[in-house]
């Protein structure tokens, strides 16, 4: 029986690397390239790692193309990885290597990529900071990490001021003409490429922090061609086009795409901050063909208006990938209306990677559905006792994948049953296998005997036209345990009572769901990475 799951096993794992195999090379992220081109690239992986040598060997196959373009202008990919060793050598000249912990406190652009790549090359640990933190938790988050080197963007100077690391620290300035500290260690070092550490550097990514101190999850060099595979293998992402980030890269989708972009040889464009009319301009400007976003941008976009929108030319937008937080089906249903059949949304997080990925037949006919489940992802429902729930019914939401989450940097990690990671999220799957997030499994209200789930509240409540973004916690209740409370961001122009919200839900979803208290708000608080910080709301006023 042991050797029949062996070869079933093996099996299995070789379908996968296959299947993942070929969506790469439909994608053109592996080519029919020369021997000798081909030599270079696995000498380049085989010393390097997937991170550390993606600059090299996206200089191999496609050389003068521009890598990345962003506030300094265009870098090709072999400037690109010309300066990653330059700033390889100037870190060894320091003595940075492996055991040397790196902190990035930067927003998009070149720098905070520079120096990753170049930290990998080194066998050293990168720490990827919110660029939203606190000088206290920047503190606390380096000071857990064991942060040896900082790099940071100079006008974050005050949260920069809160790191204390034991050997030195960086500054990024961001006009063209000008020069900084980044700029002159760059200088001094050379262009050839460093010694191939023992083993490549890993990543540390820090969960989303909406309930605390963000917890580090670092990950090692994939030994699998999966991760990639089982986004190209839905998204027709393809090599040589032009991509537009706009989550921050400390943000595992902002990260992961613009990484699988450099493997396309694609244009990345990135932006320090997230503008919407800016980011359809660059759009239209670039030609772009993929859009890297987390939901609170599109709702941004749309707030332009309808008009606005089509004014640009984004014809050649095939891709909307989607990710970070729930997207609603208000708003996938407009994106579709204005760009058509382009929204890949993906379900999954820091710790599980890749859970599920919807694609734009399955946003046409479930719109408020994730997908199913992606290549090299297993997905169930269990409930409090661990047994699997049928279709159709909601339960824990519980996920493995080939990038196995090996716990806190901190110390702890997830509930796990079967090798499966709760997500903490509840859910349940419809008819055709699509996976529908009903809601955190820490956000259920249990008000007069009744399970509420805040979300499906939410998602009815950004459906009225006078609502442009909305919230719903529980707080403590006398009478009824927990009562509803809704936090509702209006429209420009529009008016609307706090009956009126109240009716609205009335009309619409059972008694027990309409919040007892509205509460209107110019703004709802959100992290960098656009989730909505509901301990901010649900805390006592004052």
């Amino acid at each position: 029986m042991d050797l029949v799951r062996k070869v079933s096993g093996t099996a299995r794992r070789a379908s996968l690397e296959a299947r993942s195999l070929a969506a790469l090379v439909r994608a053109g992220a592996v080519g029919f390239d020369s021997p000798r081109k081909t030599g270079q690239v696995v000498r380049a992986l085989r010393e390097y790692g997937p991170f550390g040598a993606a600059p090299r060997v996206a200089a191999i196959r496609h050389g003068g193309r521009t890598a990345i373009r962003d506030d300094r202008g265009v870098l090709a990919f072999d400037e690109l990885d010309e300066r990653v060793n330059r700033l390889a050598g100037a870190f060894r000249a320091r003595g940075y290597g492996p055991g040397t912990r790196l902190a990035i406190l930067c927003r998009n652009h070149r720098g905070p990529l520079l120096a990753a790549f170049a930290a990998s090359r080194l066998g050293m640990t990168t720490v990827w900071l919110n660029t939203g933190f606190s000088p206290r938790q920047a503190g606390e988050v380096t000071e857990r990490e064991g942060a040896d080197v900082l790099v940071y963007d100079a006008d974050l100077a005050e949260a920069a001021d809160g790191v204390k690391v034991a050997r030195a620290r960086y500054a990024c300035q961001f006009g063209p003409d000008e020069a900084d500290e980044f700029d002159a260690l760059l200088a001094e070092g050379a262009a050839t490429a460093p010694p191939p550490p023992a083993k490549p550097g890993r990543v540390v990514l820090l969960t989303s922090g909406t309930t605390g101190t963000p917890k580090g999850a670092p990950r090692a060099e994939p030994k699998s061609l999966s991760t990639a595979g089982a986004l190209l293998e839905r998204m027709p992402l393809r090599a040589r086009e032009t991509t537009l980030i706009g989550p921050p890269l400390f943000h595992g989708t902002g990260l992961t795409t613009s990484l699988l972009s450099i493997a396309l040889g694609s244009e990345i464009v990135l932006r320090r901050s997230f503008d919407a009319a800016q980011f359809l301009a660059d759009s239209e400007a670039t030609g772009a063909t993929a859009w890297c976003v987390v939901p609170v941008m599109l709702q941004r976009m749309l707030a332009l208006g309808e008009d606005v929108v089509r004014q640009h030319d984004l014809s050649a937008v095939r891709v909307v990938f989607c990710a970070g937080s729930q997207l609603s089906a208000e708003v996938s249903g407009k994106v579709t209306g204005l760009l058509g059949d382009v929204i890949y949304n993906l379900y999954g997080s820091t710790e599980c990677s890749v859970a599920t990925l919807a694609t734009p037949e399955d946003v046409r006919a479930a719109p408020s559905s994730v997908g199913k489940p992606a290549l090299g992802s297993r997905v169930k429902l269990l409930d409090d006792h661990g047994k699997e729930v049928p279709r159709g019914r909601t339960g824990r939401i519980f996920v493995g994948s080939t990038l196995p989450f090996d716990g806190y940097t901190g110390g702890g990690s997830k509930e796990t049953v079967d090798g499966l990671i709760a997500t903490g999220d509840v859910g349940h799957f419809d008819e055709a296998g699509r996976l529908h997030v009903d809601g955190r499994d820490d956000d259920m209200i249990v008000s007069g005997g009744e399970n509420v789930f805040p979300q499906e509240i939410e998602e009815l409540l950004v459906s009225h036209p006078a609502i442009a973004d909305a919230a719903a916690v529980g707080v403590p209740d006398a009478e009824f345990g927990e009562r509803l409370r809704a936090f509702v961001v209006l429209r420009p122009g529009h008016r609307l009572a706090a009956d009126a919200v109240q009716a609205y839900v009335k009309d619409n979803l059972a008694r027990y769901k309409v919040p007892r208290e509205v509460v209107f708000l110019a703004d709802l608080p959100r992290t960098a990475t656009g989730k909505i910080i509901k301990r901010e709301l649900a805390a006592p006023p004052g």
